[in-house]
């Protein structure tokens, strides 16, 4: 069974560029992993602030055949996003949907490992889709927050550190600590003390 891990958190944070980092690493290690793809920028349905309750569904749904799929090809599957993100927009946007919770709660305990990625910067690049607004951006970084309380998942949550170029020396070390990568892997690693 493939482990999965997923980097959670608010959207402008970096979670893409640690995605392929990771996997971009572990690949070149010889690792076997692959990428859960996050799906939202496909979405025929309006995202961010204006997004709907179909239009979180369909980025939801995404999200699950794009991890379903990634775990029948890899031993490890680096996810740009977890479902307790996609969630939070839901929430922010239509509420609580009860009906749903209790699913993505189970679902949140399949990944090893929940990656938190923390707002670095004061102003969000845009790119012609990412939401930009500040307040915004830290609306759904608490939710984010809440939702990892009331799925009792903070035991999976790694808190990676504000300095860029120690976030992926901390993700690839508690792979390691977590017993994700080979033993014969874990002098291989740029940064990591044994």
């Amino acid at each position: 069974m493939a482990h999965k891990i997923a980097f959670i958190g608010t959207h402008g944070v970096g979670k893409t560029v640690l995605t392929f980092s990771v996997a971009s690493t572990l690949r070149a290690r010889s690792v076997d992993a692959d990428v859960a793809y996050e799906n939202s920028r496909r979405s025929p349905f309006p995202i961010n602030e204006a997004t709907t309750l179909e239009g979180q569904m369909w980025i939801l749904a995404s999200q699950w055949q794009a991890e379903l799929e990634a775990c029948r090809r890899s031993a490890i599957v680096v996810c740009d996003r977890a479902v307790i993100d996609n969630y939070a927009y839901l929430v922010r946007a239509c509420g609580e949907q009860a009906w749903l919770t209790g699913f993505l709660e189970e679902w949140s305990r399949t990944y090893d490992a929940l990656f938190w990625v923390p707002i670095v910067d004061s102003r969000i690049v845009e790119d012609g889709t990412r939401a930009t607004a500040p307040r915004f951006q830290r609306e759904i970084h608490r939710l984010v927050g809440e939702l990892v309380e009331r799925f009792s998942l903070e035991e999976r949550v790694v808190p990676l550190p504000k300095d860029r170029d120690a976030q992926l020396p901390t993700v690839l070390d508690a792979l390691r600590e977590r017993g994700m990568l080979p033993v014969r892997q874990r002098l291989l690693f740029p940064g990591i003390e044994e």
